[in-house]
């Protein structure tokens, strides 16, 4: 019996946040396109915050009880290199996301008023911005500058090269959020991030190989700061400051390609997604596998504005 190939080509882009401004991040990014086409690639996914940056090692002027004007300076000037959805810049990467007929999921630093967001963007092959997924719980000194998602951005995309969803760094250590992703079906895992350490690998292996769907972590690659004092003494000097290690990985849990390390780069590999189903045939997380006699997750999806304004009667 013939089975009907669905081959597709899934891709990560490994590149650093500049340190001089969000533009010119934009330009390095856009300088891949020829090996973007290349790689005829039908999903590309960027890192964590690569457009308005990861600031790693900063402590915005704070300590408990104490905010320093120093540190209201340093978010200013970040807030002021964060993007907005409707900004020259993700609009220079719908473009190029038309250009190369590939989805694209990238991580961005967004713009809402005066709050900012960790946000994973998702940019069809039509240049098209087509969801996005706000970070629900920012990470320890994060919080300091980043407001909490809500239910109503976790969506799961019907794309040309299969459903797609992002939990963008540690979120993927949210054993529900997962187990939510999973009931909606989620074929192609985006893990967006700037974790560079080896059980991150350990990790993302795991997710693959638990929702027995297929993986694509991108990491930033960054070179130290100049004169940067790195007080982690584990650090090596002679390493870049976050050192990378994006990778793609099957259903079965198995390593396709990546990871990358100690260099921008693009990696990719050709997949067929009939190996879903095959992975799927001893362990479907959410269907056959799953006990929902014994265990229920609710999941609020409801949009949570700070805010609600209910108009009154007009006074005639």
């Amino acid at each position: 019996m013939s089975i009907n190939t669905r081959k597709k080509i899934l891709a990560a882009l490994q590149i650093g946040s500049d340190k001089k401004s969000t533009s010119e991040t934009l330009s390095q990014i856009l300088s891949f396109e020829n090996q973007i086409k290349q790689s005829n690639c039908d999903l590309l996914v960027l890192p964590e915050a690569i457009l308005g940056g990861y600031p790693k090692g900063s402590d915005f002027g704070t300590r408990v009880g104490y905010r320093s004007e120093q540190g209201r300076q340093e978010f200013l000037d970040y807030w002021q290199q964060a993007v907005q959805i409707d900004g020259v810049e993700i609009n220079a990467i719908a473009k190029l996301a038309r250009r190369c007929s590939t989805s694209i999921v990238i991580g961005i630093i967004e713009k809402s008023n005066t709050t900012l967001y960790c946000t994973a963007l998702f940019i069809s092959e039509k240049g098209k911005v087509v969801a996005k997924h706000r970070k629900l719980m920012p990470t320890a000194s994060e919080r300091l500058i980043w407001g909490q998602g809500d239910g109503s951005t976790i969506p799961i995309i019907e794309t040309e090269v299969g459903r797609i969803g992002a939990a963008i760094c540690w979120e993927n250590y949210m054993p529900l959020l997962r187990t939510a992703m999973y009931a909606k079906g989620v074929e192609i895992w985006c893990a967006p991030t700037v974790d560079d350490r080896d059980i991150w690998q350990t990790s993302m292996k795991h997710i693959a190989y638990e929702g027995r769907n297929f993986l694509v972590s991108a990491c930033q690659y960054q070179a130290p700061p100049e004169n940067a004092e790195v007080k982690d003494k584990d650090w090596p000097k002679d390493k870049a400051f976050i050192r990378g290690g994006s990778v793609i990985i099957s259903p079965m849990g198995e390593v396709i390609a990546g990871p990358l390390y100690d260099k921008t780069g693009l990696i990719f590999a050709e997949i067929d997604l009939n190996d879903i189903v095959k992975a799927r045939y001893d362990m479907d997380p959410t269907g056959h596998y799953s006990r929902p006699d014994i265990f229920k997750l609710t999941v609020d999806e409801s949009r949570r504005d700070a805010i609600n304004i209910e108009e009154g009667d007009s006074v005639k």
